[in-house]
């Protein structure tokens, strides 16, 4: 008896409309069928019965095999069935045996342990319906390209596969061995960026995993004399969640199982991990192990403000628990040509590489993350350190100028072992310099790279078509400058900033923004600015810039103004040390009476214990256990993970879907083929979309697998609009407003709760950026205008005291 009963739940009869019914059949089956199919709408005054199923054979264990492979094809969805429960009753030993009696389902409580039915088709037609009827939130209201370049997808042998490359020898030889190797060899060694930061510094972040997972096979099989391949940490790890509601090992799985002979390169951000805070050295060294034995062969490790102390969780765990590559790193900033500023000399860099390979560094970056390190900059620099270091040396940069491909030529003159390039349709402006191009530079020289120039060109004509789906995201500047060398804006940053500027309305602003950004980098002493000190200095030009303020006036701001979080966390010693320190007035004015710590924060942060956080996370994720890349996930970005599974459960897997229906849903007639699982294809085509009923939802009508199937969906745009808000007077030191727009993240009072002048009431967060709302005077709070979630505009009212 098939039914629309929940088993779990005391066989408690399930309703609900049947939104698709398939029938088992074949020799030996018979089907006694009720009302129920497709479109049938189950009541609470129908009979939970769907169908009775027979399977008959000359034997007992043929009969159950015949009922196990019917069970398994009947697909009923819409309602919950005892399908799982009748599936764990036939594989039962004792009813298999003959021997069961009335007693079974009482003393077996293991027939009641099935996994959940994931609906994975319905639930990614309830995405895609949604997509269609309300829009994806990352391009709505962006201008989408048209898609007129034909995807070609380059060609390989699929017989032959992958050949040995740079991560055999890592296994054949061992970390210190391989250095050694890779400082023999007379051909300069290259990292294709494409991957990582070429589309992170182009695309803000947004590349999905099925436009790299396409192409992946025939870089393995066609360069595989690549030295590595940078594909993950950074500003990834959260956008994967985040965006694309992607899981960030999983992409990392996947892709090492494309490309098993190339070495996998990640930024890790010292006791940053892949956040934006200190982390405690047990959650550093434990990330650390899992990313290795998730596939990644290459930490290059930095601290934002070249603090070393940050690096040396990260860089003990890498050399101590793992067989990877432990890639320190010197971030470049200033001008070392230039005497004016002599904060960040050539001796200062020599100095610090020497230190680095000290502490245990088997490889040292050089990481220039805004493009500022000139040619003959570039040469002087790696020609001193390659002369006192004698571990291989790493050059990264970005093309923000238009000259950083002279700069790399001249890093691999003076002796750089490896350099960074990206693939030229994702090359150039923030992002890396054209590897194409650099190959051909370098043929037929001493140092000749030995990379097939054709497989890399016909690669750009693929990058170059998937790039016209990112459109919306494609913000970055068009041409190079050498305004890089004035605001000194990190490549990665710098199309994240401008979407930030957009999403606070100061899209129209960006050269003030950029005005504002250098002048507040040296109204904080002239730091390193590289995620998260990057991030900081922007959080704290969009502040100032929304409220008016030029950065000179800073010192004269009332000592309650309320910095961002982020501001005051860095001012307070939370990043680490600039070389230097802060200038002392201008951190006194931020962060007030707080202490202002001077030693490594790591040493203030306490252990997690991993254990109960591991349990902590089963019950509020509902599971029985964790898996070992939802901890790690929950740990760097607790939030941004319990949004990506909540995401996960309503829509299961929704990577698989290609990226124009993902971003722009499907016009009507169109169709995609969707593989869920490698032999398990979904091919959908869009139908209708129905008007919207009295509620306010859309009947959207798609054929599956030639099959019709319906997905009920709420229309947001019909909703009754709600009255616009009230805003805050701001002459009324008892009204709150909303210093910028941006979401309520959390209020902190209720209503009744006296308050002091200081007090701090609610958090706004826009774009990553956090902002504090402190009392502007003592009073109790009579009036809370918003709910925690809710959407506030600049100036609106968010809560009013008495």
């Amino acid at each position: 008896r098939v039914t629309t009963e929940a088993p779990e739940n005391n066989f408690t009869p399930d309703y609900g409309k049947i939104v698709s019914y398939r029938s088992a059949a074949g020799f030996g089956i018979r089907l006694d069928g009720a009302m129920g199919d497709t479109g049938s709408v189950i009541t609470a005054f129908y009979d939970s019965l769907l169908v009775k199923l027979t399977a008959s054979a000359g034997n007992f264990e043929t009969a159950l095999q015949r009922m196990d492979r019917a069970l398994r094809e009947m697909r009923i969805r819409g309602v919950k069935t005892n399908i799982p429960f009748v599936e764990n009753v036939i594989h039962d030993q004792t009813f298999r045996s003959g021997e069961a009696n009335t007693t079974l389902i009482d003393t077996t409580p293991s027939l009641f342990r099935f996994k959940p039915r994931r609906d994975r088709a319905t639930k990614l037609l309830n995405f895609l319906g949604d997509i269609i009827v309300n829009g994806n939130k990352q391009v709505k209201g962006r201008e989408v390209g048209r898609f007129v370049l034909p995807m070609i997808v380059p060609e390989y042998d699929h017989r032959q596969s992958p050949p040995a490359g740079t991560r055999q020898k890592l296994l054949e030889l061992g970390p210190e061995k391989f250095c050694a190797w890779t400082r023999e060899q007379k051909a300069a060694q290259v990292t294709d960026t494409t991957f990582r930061d070429a589309h992170q510094s182009l695309l803000a972040a947004r590349m999905r995993s099925i436009d790299m997972l396409r192409v992946a096979p025939a870089v393995a099989r066609r360069t595989p004399e690549l030295w590595s391949m940078e594909m993950w940490g950074g500003a990834t790890f959260d956008t994967c969640m985040r965006f694309l509601r992607e899981d960030p090992f999983d992409r990392l799985r996947q892709l090492r199982k494309q490309v098993p002979n190339i070495l996998f390169q990640m930024l890790l951000r010292g006791a940053n991990g892949v956040g934006y805070s200190n982390y405690p050295d047990n959650v550093i060294q434990g990330f650390v192990r899992h990313s290795a034995e998730a596939g990644i062969d290459v930490f290059r490790i930095f601290d934002s403000l070249n603090y070393l102390p940050n690096l040396e969780a990260a860089m003990k765990a890498v050399r101590e628990d793992t067989n990877s590559l432990c890639e320190a790193t010197v971030c470049y900033t200033g001008d070392i040509d230039d005497p004016r500023r002599d904060k960040y000399s050539l001796e200062y860099y020599v100095s610090m590489a020497r230190e680095l390979e000290k502490r245990g560094a088997h490889i040292l970056a050089i990481k220039d993350m805004a493009g500022l390190c000139k040619p003959f900059a570039a040469y002087r620099l790696i020609k001193a350190i390659r002369e006192e270091v004698g571990i291989p040396v790493h050059f990264h940069t970005h093309d923000s100028s238009g000259v950083a491909s002279a700069s790399v030529l001249k890093a691999v003159e003076a002796g750089a072992d490896v350099v960074d390039l990206a693939v030229s349709s994702m090359s150039g402006l923030t992002s890396q310099p054209n590897l194409n191009s650099l190959v051909a530079a370098l043929a037929r020289t001493e140092r000749d790279t030995g990379l097939d120039l054709t497989a890399l060109n016909e690669f750009s004509i693929y990058w170059e078509a998937v790039r016209q789906y990112y459109q919306p995201f494609d913000s970055g500047p068009k041409f190079s400058s050498a305004e890089v060398y004035a605001h000194e804006m990190p490549g990665g940053q710098y199309t994240n900033l401008r979407e930030q500027a957009a999403a606070l309305g100061l899209g129209d602003r960006w050269p003030e923004v950029v005005r504002y950004y250098r002048e507040v980098n040296f109204l904080l002493g002239d730091i390193v600015k590289v995620t998260p000190s990057s991030k900081v200095v922007g959080d704290l030009a969009m502040f100032l810039l929304s409220r008016g303020i030029e950065p000179s006036d800073l010192e004269n701001l009332p000592d309650d103004t309320p910095f961002p979080a982020s501001v005051i966390d860095m001012l307070s010693g939370g990043l680490g040390q600039p070389k230097g320190g802060f200038p002392e007035k201008i951190q006194r004015k931020i962060i007030g009476d707080r202490e202002a710590r001077t030693d490594r924060p790591g040493t203030y942060a306490k252990a997690v214990d991993l254990g109960e956080t591991r349990e902590q996370l089963a019950r509020s994720l509902d599971l029985n256990s964790v898996p070992e890349d939802a901890l790690w996930e929950h740990l760097m970005y607790p939030e941004v993970h319990a949004a990506f599974f909540k995401h996960l459960l309503d829509y299961d897997n929704v990577s698989v879907l290609p990226t124009p229906a993902f971003f722009y849903g499907l016009e009507i007639g169109e169709e995609i083929s969707v593989e869920i699982e490698e032999g398990k294809t979904l091919i959908i085509k869009l139908i209708t979309i129905g008007e919207a009923d009295k509620d306010g939802f859309r009947n959207v009508t798609f054929e599956l697998n030639g099959r019709a199937r319906e997905a009920r969906i709420l229309d947001t745009s019909v909703q009754a609009e709600s009255a616009p808000r009230r805003k805050a007077n701001p002459a009324d030191p008892k009204e709150i407003g909303a210093p910028i727009p941006g979401v309520v993240g959390s209020i902190n009072v209720s209503v009744g709760h006296k308050v002091e002048k200081g007090e701090k009431l609610a958090t706004l967060e826009a774009m990553k950026m956090q902002t504090s709302l402190y009392a502007q005077a003592d009073g109790t709070i009579e009036e809370i205008c918003v709910h925690v979630g809710e959407s506030v505009d600049s100036k609106d009212l968010i809560l009013k005291l008495r």
